[in-house]
């Protein structure tokens, strides 16, 4: 709880009343944190905090400095390492950032073990047509240019890099152990299954058939995702010449009429993967404060984690603080009536 409180800073104490101090991307209603859980099926299912510090008054230049004293008093609490971030922080470094965010940072919570630190930067905030030049450069100097040139030639669409193929998140897990990753994240725009099934074919150990059976129970189908983007990342480590893991982000949330639809798809999936949705009831229990048909967002994304360090899947769970997004309420046909008059016991009955 304290460390929430230092990573949100003045916002912690805003009450709910007020509107957002700062339009944050980390969620559709501008709340600055999200919560998720990575499923695993070698260790206990881990909760992860994505936080934005907000400066007072708030900015980018201010947030990102906000983060910063936030990640320089960890340091001394917690053992960071920063040696890494420190070696690309001036790449990320400019009086006028672009775009939706500079830093934000995640806080990971594993079974017995220590909060870890993970942050996250934006490789457009010089312009999007000079991240591809900004994350190579950072790559280069983290020992990872080969790595960064495999995952651009199959994650990239002909013609379509800083187009329909965008460079968005660069993240950096603030420790020196074995399986401490670099991170890097493709947004793809107006994109199918076969382009992400393409993306992942770099990596080894990636099971692309997984990956396209995947995409068809979170996405109910669709073969082509024309709305909200899919995003793809890439983990990096030193010594391999290409990425060693990839994941696959579904916007569900786009995809759906209300949470009740997404939780179902959620639901399917963790089952298909074996790890059931007890976990993922409680998680709701926690977060959710209606009935998951009466908004859509509270599950906003899905994703699967194929390669190392740890394959599985991650829900990802909206705190809604400021604003729920109304359904989709689409004309009723005879059989969806139907449905609906019978009670069912699902998440819109029995669940917050």
């Amino acid at each position: 709880m304290e460390l929430l409180e230092n990573l949100l800073g003045p916002a912690g104490s805003q009450p709910l009343s007020a509107p957002p101090r700062w339009p944050s991307d980390i969620a559709d209603d501008h709340t600055p944190v999200e919560f998720s859980i990575a499923f695993s099926a070698t260790e206990p299912p881990t909760v992860r905090i994505l936080g934005e510090t907000l400066g007072a008054p708030p900015g980018r230049s201010a947030n990102t400095a906000a983060t910063r004293r936030f990640l320089d008093r960890q340091a001394h609490r917690a053992g960071l390492s920063t040696s890494r971030l420190d070696s690309v922080r001036d790449l990320f470094t400019t009086d006028d950032p672009q775009g939706a965010f500079a830093l934000w940072c995640s806080l990971v919570f594993r079974n017995g073990r220590r909060p870890e630190f993970k942050v996250y930067l934006n490789p457009e905030l010089r312009g999007v047509d000079r991240a591809p030049g900004l994350v190579a450069e950072a790559l280069h100097r983290l020992g990872l240019g080969r790595s960064f040139r495999a995952m651009l030639d199959h994650g990239i669409r002909p013609g379509e890099l800083g187009r329909r193929d965008r460079l968005t998140f660069f993240a950096l897990d603030l420790h020196d152990g074995a399986q401490a990753r670099v991170k890097v994240y493709l947004t793809h725009h107006d994109a199918g299954v076969r382009d992400v099934v393409r993306a992942a074919g770099v990596v080894h150990d990636a099971d692309t058939t997984r990956l396209a059976e995947f995409v068809d129970m979170a996405g109910d189908g669709r073969t082509r995702f024309t709305g909200l983007p899919l995003v793809g990342s890439y983990t990096l480590v030193e010594g391999v010449d290409r990425p060693v893991g990839y994941s696959l982000y579904v916007p569900i949330r786009g995809y759906v009429d209300d949470d009740e639809e997404a939780y179902d798809r959620v639901v399917a999936v963790l089952d298909r993967y074996g790890f059931g949705h007890t976990v993922l009831d409680r998680a709701l229990a926690a977060v959710a404060r209606r009935p998951l048909r009466d908004g859509v967002g509270l599950i906003p994304h899905l994703s699967l984690r194929l390669g190392a360090p740890r394959p599985g899947v991650t829900v990802y769970l909206s705190a809604e603080a400021y604003q729920v997004t109304p359904p989709v309420r689409r004309p009723l046909t005879v059989d969806r009536t139907a449905a609906l008059a019978t009670p069912t016991g699902r998440a819109g009955a029995g669940h917050p």
